[in-house]
């Protein structure tokens, strides 16, 4: 019984230790030409995700199919309407694979910093970080922002999909609840070499 108790206790404490590990937000966008603006057929898409932890973004985007090689690509922000419409530039990708259909892009951007953003869009909001970045998060709060990826025969966008809140990843929870279960077998291996040692015959 006590086994089982301690078992519990253990596992009870690594799921509470799993909402201090969710301290950041996670968001995703899907993109897709019919996604875009002026819709577009192409097959090219992108399931992106994205952290945020504090001040600090992090992005990971891969893109596939698209129909003709990559030119450019941004997050944008902040649209009039959740969802749907047309803003500026709000933050350049930066390192992005220009010249290809398929790949994949990952970044960290510091939100406090002000060369992260556009020049226009850190104008349009006080010309500082700080406003910059309250805009910014807003956005993403709000569904007002979205990752626009440019081709040559789509400067304007061949794929694009806005940036929505995503639910906590159910791997990081089953990580956790591994971690506790390998503690318990710690526990149980330790509690079976003491009593070896304990049966040991003296002499």
């Amino acid at each position: 019984m006590r086994n089982v108790l301690s078992a519990l206790a253990l596992a009870a404490s690594t799921l509470a230790m799993a909402p201090a590990a969710y301290a950041i937000d996670f968001y995703r966008s899907v993109s897709s030409g019919p996604a875009e603006a002026i819709p577009n057929p192409s097959p090219g898409f992108s399931v992106a995700s994205y952290t945020l932890d504090g001040m600090i973004l992090s992005a990971n985007i891969p893109f596939q199919d698209l129909v003709t090689p990559t030119i450019d690509a941004h997050i944008h922000c902040c649209t009039t309407e959740p969802l749907t419409g047309t803003a500026g530039v709000a933050i350049p990708l930066f390192g992005f694979p220009l010249g290809v259909t398929s790949g994949s892009y990952s970044q960290t951007f510091d939100l406090a910093d002000p060369a992260v953003y556009s020049p226009a869009f850190l104008a349009a909001f006080g010309g500082t970080a700080t406003d910059a970045s309250t805009a910014l998060l807003d956005a993403l709060t709000e569904n007002t922002a979205y990752l626009n990826i440019h081709t040559t025969q789509y400067p304007g966008g061949e794929i694009r999909g806005f940036m929505v809140a995503a639910p906590i990843p159910e791997p990081g929870a089953w990580a956790m609840l591994a971690f506790g279960l390998a503690g318990l077998g710690v526990m149980g291996l330790r509690r079976h070499l003491q009593q070896s040692v304990e049966n040991l015959p003296t002499t």
